[in-house]
């Protein structure tokens, strides 16, 4: 890790301004589970989805959810099919990214917002082993870093298959006493599909950094977030199979929609004599979300179709103060963190029925205020020079506030309800004795369920525990080889979700989940460099071992990376899934895949009188593989005279695109 001593104060006279000091040390983590994704990997994704950078992290794979990029990712990691983040808690410079009872799923989390160029590093936390989080952390948590600053400015245009474009430029304007960042990117893709996605997005950050003593930091940032698209939707296995459809055809190729998100968050601290810190962020935020689908196609209503309009509508703000004390207590040194978060978001959803976007009536339709209070407590140890401990408690109270805007709708939630949950967290690490590190860790969370399914049924569990456990090994023993291993079990009282596609509640019951990663990490030559990962998992609902749908069994990940003398950077990167079930008695199961990325960025050895040329070339799905993203097993009818048929429906994955650019360094 990588800090660095400021001197932005102006100098008084007879005063000696000091140069910046860089100051090196290795970054201390809780479980082995845990890493961090530094920029020059991310620069080494392809381009056009923000999401592409979990699949850095090991064990967490994201895929299109519906023929159409616009729309929220679906996240697997650690045996949950966390849909669209209903159990991973995603943050943005500690501003929560999920949303609280989405028009479309719990924990809605949609990344197209984030400029990746704009991220610093990508933090992974598995498991709810850390006092900081909340909300939807049982999978994992995951914080998005952004930068103060850039040393170059950067304007870059790329283009390629399937009408493919994207335009950026990131610069710093002031590096001073105020550190400035501005960033804007457009994109713009068609995609394969037969039906034009027709995706547009534009994205815009502003941040400000200063120190307005000697002693405090203040930073503001700003964003902007515009997105519409169309979609292929989920297509039947059977349809395509016999010839009906294309591959990358639809049965209605009016799905898709529009959303729209803006935020605004100050972070703020004060370093007070004697190793204190005073903390405190703030954030506010608008959303607005359209979304068109159609999923069953003429199953419930043959003549108008099953086509669904959600809408959503919300403002949120909130924040996270507090106090740490850095110290030594009978001589053992030590820090102590006492806080509290607060979040308030304030939504109108609505979930109505429509045909070709033209809206025909409404199912349902709330105002929604969903507030929560998470008072915190953290203890850092360290006793001797080969342990530490950290760990904690905190406590969440909600409110769950619901009120009915259709006298005539055939759902009407209404109410208001109030819940609370205390979480316990606690992390033991072991040496390091020859390079090698032990980690034991314990910890329970929780994620919140919808606020209408709560105000709806006494039997719904606002907010269902996880205690997971987990035991690890990490190891630098050799200069060139990183090796970690962890053992992980986790059990969740209730998979209980509300189902925004349907308007409905379904209960799952309680599940137990385990398994094991194996990740490594070789420097095979000074300029060649080799990451390998493997995570096996296992799913089940606890009594009847019956297996949760759609939970993943084993993924892996692995990437080969040459970085060149000539300013050539080349990687090969690999993605697979298993086959994993699709019902509860196994008798279907998923298809799984593996695709392969190659990703390359060069510096041209073009003279010029400011700054520099890189080009940059990619090729996604290297080898044209057949696969398969989004994936389910329902029931569905395709036209109004067929048969209503269960089915295997899924979203095509991309096939083999080639995409290049260049991109002016300044």
């Amino acid at each position: 890790m990588t800090g660095l001593a400021h001197a932005h104060e102006p100098a008084e006279e007879g005063t000696v301004v000091l140069p910046d000091v860089p100051v090196l040390a290795e970054r201390l983590t809780a479980a082995s589970s845990e890493h961090i994704i530094p920029d020059k990997d991310i620069q080494l994704q392809p381009q056009g989805r923000p999401g592409n950078l979990l699949r850095l992290a090991p064990g967490i794979l994201s895929v299109e959810h519906s023929g159409g990029a616009g729309k929220a990712d679906q996240y697997f990691l650690r045996g949950f099919d966390a849909d669209h983040g209903t159990d991973i808690a995603v943050f943005r410079d500690g501003m929560p990214v999920n949303l609280r009872s989405n028009a479309h799923g719990q924990g809605y989390t949609d990344l197209n917002f984030i400029i990746p160029e704009t991220i610093k590093e990508v933090q992974v936390y598995k498991g709810p082993y850390h006092v900081q989080y909340g909300d939807f952390d049982t999978g994992a948590a995951v914080e998005f870093v952004t930068r103060e600053t850039v040393e170059e400015g950067i304007v870059q245009a790329a283009g390629g298959q399937f009408n493919q474009q994207r335009y950026m430029t990131m610069f710093s304007p002031t590096t001073g006493k105020v550190r400035t960042l501005i960033a804007a990117e457009g994109y713009h893709m068609d995609g394969p599909f037969l039906s034009a996605n027709r995706y547009n997005r534009f994205n815009g950050l502003a941040k400000a950094t200063m120190n307005p003593t000697g002693r405090s930091e203040l930073s503001l940032t700003g964003t902007y977030y515009q997105g519409r698209w169309n979609a292929s939707g989920q297509v039947p296995l059977q349809s395509v199979n016999n010839g009906q459809i294309d591959r990358f055809g639809s049965l209605d190729p009016t799905e898709g929609g529009r959303t729209e998100r803006a935020t605004a968050a100050l972070r703020y601290h004060y370093d007070a004599p004697g190793g204190g810190r005073f903390f405190a962020d703030l954030y506010g935020q608008y959303y607005k979300l359209d979304l068109y689908s159609n999923f069953t196609f003429f199953l419930d209503n043959p003549m108008s179709g099953d086509g669904i309009e959600q809408n959503d509508r919300r403002v949120i703000y909130g924040s996270d103060v507090g106090y740490r004390q850095a110290g030594e207590v009978v001589g053992i040194a030590g820090a102590a963190t006492v806080g509290v978060q607060t979040r308030v978001d304030d939504a109108q959803v609505r979930l109505g029925t429509q045909q070709r976007r033209m809206r025909l009536g409404t199912t349902s339709d709330s105002d929604v205020l969903e507030a929560s209070y998470s008072p915190y407590l953290k203890l850092e140890l360290q006793p001797t020079p080969w342990m530490r401990l950290n760990g904690g408690v905190r406590g969440d109270i909600f409110t769950f506030d619901v009120r009915n805007r259709c006298a005539t709708c055939p759902r009407q939630p209404h109410g208001r309800t109030d819940a609370a949950i205390a979480s316990t967290k606690g992390n033991l690490v072991l040496g390091p004795w020859f390079g090698t590190e032990f980690f034991l860790n314990f910890g329970t969370g929780f994620h919140s369920n919808d606020a209408r399914a709560v105000v709806s049924s006494s039997s719904v569990q606002s907010l269902p525990r996880a205690t997971a456990y987990e035991v690890g090994v990490r190891t630098k023993q050799w200069d060139r080889v990183e090796l970690l291993a962890s053992l992980w079990a986790l059990d969740l009282s209730s998979e209980l979700v509300f189902a925004g596609d349907a308007g409905t509640t379904e209960i799952r019951g309680a599940t137990r989940r385990y398994g094991t990663e194996l990740g490594a990490r070789l420097q095979l030559l000074d300029w060649l460099s080799l990451r390998g990962d493997l995570t096996m998992t296992h799913a089940e609902f606890r009594g009847t071992g019956q297996a949760v749908p759609l939970a993943p069994e084993l993924t892996g990940q692995a990437g080969l990376t040459a970085t060149l003398p000539n300013g050539l950077t080349s990687s090969l990167q690999m993605v697979h899934m298993g086959r994993r079930p699709a019902v509860e008695d196994r008798s279907v199961y998923l298809k799984g895949f593996t695709f392969f990325d190659w990703v390359n960025r060069y510096r041209v050895p073009v003279k010029m009188e400011r700054g520099r040329l890189e080009a940059f070339f990619t090729i996604q799905n290297l080898f044209d593989a057949q696969w398969r993203q989004a994936q389910f097993f329902y029931e569905s009818r395709v036209n109004p005279t067929a048969q209503a048929v269960s089915d295997v429906h899924f979203s095509p994955g991309t096939p083999r695109n080639i995409m290049g650019g260049i991109a002016w360094v300044f």
